[in-house]
C-alpha cells in the first residue's frame, strides 16, 4: 500500500520510465514485505527549471538525470528503509546506468486511517483490507 511518487526531469523515454517503475516496485515488494499487486506509483515529469535538488552541503553534484522518490507508507523499520534505499539505487545503477548521486528518497509515514482507496471509505478500518 505504499504510494510512490517519482519526480523526474523530462527527457527519459517510455521504456526507461517503465523500468524505473518496475525496479522500485520489485524492491518495495521485497524490502517492505508488501503483497503482490499492491502497486501505487505516480510519475511526474518536470522541466529542468522546475526541480532544484541541491546537496545540502554534502558535496554531491546532481545531473539532469536526478530521480526523487517520495514514498507514503505505513511505518517501516530502519532496516527496511535502508535496504529499500540501497537496493533501489544499486538496481537503477546496474540496470539503467543511473548515477547513485542522482537518486534521492523521502519516506513519509502514516497510519491506516490515512488511506481511502475508493468510495470515501477507510478500507483498512472497515475490514475490507
Amino acid at each position: 500500500m505504499p504510494l510512490m511518487k517519482i519526480d523526474l526531469i523530462k527527457g527519459r523515454d517510455k521504456e526507461e520510465i517503465k523500468q524505473i517503475l518496475d525496479i522500485s516496485y520489485k524492491v518495495m515488494l521485497d524490502t517492505f514485505n508488501a503483497p503482490e499487486g499492491d502497486r501505487y506509483q505516480i510519475v511526474n515529469q518536470h522541466e529542468d527549471y522546475e526541480m532544484q535538488i541541491l546537496d545540502t552541503g554534502l558535496g554531491v553534484e546532481r545531473t539532469k538525470d536526478v530521480i526523487v522518490f517520495t514514498i507514503i507508507t505505513r511505518p517501516r523499520t530502519q532496516e527496511q528503509k535502508l535496504a529499500f534505499y540501497s537496493t533501489v539505487v544499486k538496481e537503477l545503477h546496474d540496470q539503467l546506468g543511473v548515477r547513485t548521486e542522482d537518486v534521492m528518497f523521502s519516506l513519509v509515514e502514516n497510519t491506516d486511517e490515512n488511506w481511502s482507496f475508493f468510495n470515501g471509505e477507510a478500507q483498512f478500518l472497515n475490514g475490507s483490507l
